[in-house]
């Protein structure tokens, strides 16, 4: 599988945009998912994600070590992050207009205010509870639970067995489970 993505980037150093848009494909539930357990926000997570290969494509020279293009891609995708926390940052304290993702304030229309809170809270708690595990469940349950990957994806995107990818799954869960603890069902 590296020396399959290996030649696809050296392709589309060369030019093919069809060759990094193969990456792309390969990638981006990866990246997603990475960019979604951080900020917590599908749309925001694929305008980072957006961003992210934008600036990964400009900067495609750069890479020296096609191996590690994974690797890479998450780095380019916390620097988007960061550089967006602080635009964001900088136009709340220059007086400027609240980011359009932010949409705390309206309430849920298909439900009440209450139901609508009582779930955004409890996405908040197992989001962070998610967060707080060690990285190899995280990024395996990340990609099972919140980008829907598939058993196959997650194997090539993490470079796993079966067994292992299940193993990780199960023991991961479990991890989460324990760490909400019983009253969260």
């Amino acid at each position: 599988m590296q020396s399959v993505e290996a030649n696809l980037v050296e392709q589309a150093k060369s030019g093919n945009r069809a060759a990094f848009e193969e990456v792309v494909r390969r990638t981006s539930r990866l990246v997603y998912s990475r960019l979604y357990l951080e900020t917590g926000d599908r749309h925001r997570a694929e305008d980072l994600l957006q961003e992210t290969y934008l600036s990964a494509y400009r900067a495609l020279a750069n890479l020296k070590d096609a191996a590690g293009l994974r690797t890479w891609l998450l780095t380019i995708a916390r620097n988007t992050l960061t550089d967006s926390v602080r635009r964001e940052s900088a136009q709340k304290r220059g007086g400027g207009v609240a980011p359009a993702s932010d949409l705390s304030g309206i309430a849920d229309p298909a439900g009440q205010p209450a139901e609508a809170a009582e779930r955004t809270e409890r996405q908040q708690r197992v989001r962070a509870v998610l967060q707080s595990l060690p990285e190899e469940y995280r990024q395996p349950l990340s990609l099972r639970y919140l980008a829907g990957a598939d058993f196959g994806e997650i194997e090539t995107q993490l470079g796993l067995t079966n067994g292992a990818l299940r193993g990780m799954l199960h023991r991961g869960l479990k991890l989460l489970r324990d760490r909400l603890g019983p009253d969260f069902a």
